[in-house]
Parts: C-alpha cells; sequence; structure tokens
C-alpha cells in the first residue's frame, strides 16, 4: 500500500464504523409522519413500499415486539436487533437508548456519531444479560436525549 492510500484507508474503516452503528435515514415525510415518536423494532433491513402507504403497512408487519435471543456462553443470552427512531425532537449527537422494567432503569446504550439535523435514525444494536436485561422481561425502550426528554419509544419483550 502506498504511503497516500495508507490514511484513506484508515479514514474509511473509521467512518465504516460509525455508519454500521448509527445512520441517518432517508425517509418520506409521510413514513415519517406516521411513525413520529416511535422506535421501531424489526430483524433485517427497514422495508420500502411502492409509496408512503404502502412502506407504513410494510414497517407495521416487520415491527417487532417480541425479540429472540440468542445463547452467548452457558449462562449468558444476548439479542441483536435493528432499529429505526421516528424522533419527536432533533438537536442531539449523542442519544442514549434506556431499557426500562416498570419505572427501574435496566439497561442502557449510548449512541455516538449521530446527525443532529436528521429526524430519523437508523442502527444495530446487540445487548446481553450481563448489561441488565433479563429474559422473559417486558421493557419500555426508550431512545433518550438531552434533559432525559424521550425522543422516541416502544415495548420489547426479551425471549
Amino acid at each position: 500500500m502506498t504511503r497516500m492510500m495508507f490514511p484513506a484507508a484508515v479514514a474509511f474503516v473509521l467512518l465504516a464504523g460509525i455508519e454500521q452503528r448509527t445512520a441517518s435515514a432517508d425517509v418520506s415525510k409521510g413514513v415519517i409522519g406516521a411513525f413520529r415518536g416511535q422506535l421501531v423494532i424489526y430483524k433485517d433491513e427497514l422495508p420500502e413500499g411502492k409509496n408512503d402507504k404502502d412502506t407504513i403497512a410494510k414497517i407495521k408487519s416487520a415491527k417487532l415486539t417480541v425479540l429472540d435471543g440468542a445463547q452467548k456462553d452457558e449462562d449468558v443470552k444476548f439479542w441483536s436487533f435493528h432499529y429505526t427512531a421516528f424522533l419527536t425532537k432533533t438537536g442531539n449527537a449523542k442519544l442514549k437508548l434506556e431499557f426500562y422494567s416498570g419505572k427501574q432503569l435496566s439497561a442502557d446504550k449510548t449512541l455516538d456519531g449521530i446527525d443532529p439535523k436528521s429526524s430519523v435514525l437508523t442502527g444495530e444494536i446487540s445487548i446481553d444479560e450481563d448489561e441488565g436485561l433479563a429474559k422473559g422481561r417486558t421493557y419500555t425502550v426508550k431512545l433518550v436525549g438531552a434533559g432525559d426528554a424521550a425522543v422516541a419509544t416502544t415495548t420489547l419483550t426479551m425471549k
């Protein structure tokens, strides 16, 4: 590798790593309006339709309320999922994904590198029992910005 190519390769790897964790999504205003304030959890990619009505229907059918986990080792279960947050408020470069069991905070994940101008955020999360979640529990999942204001929420049961 030439001396000139190395910095470019390092920059690409760093940017690719950030892109996988959080990214802005290009979604129409009609779809954003339909899901505003919601955190949509799904297995693969966010589905797209031929028009807004079709896209909204496909997202609703792909949305998970129960998430199956996998064994990390003999004692620990983990859950991986994709999410799209349709934010009620923009302006945050950092958000926190919080999992509540009742009123008690059970686990959280900090999300960095967010475009503060985007009203839609997509990414992928992996979280396990060692981080505070428990199999069989239902959580209120909140995406929280500055001042602990929730900008998107959902309910999710970990299986």
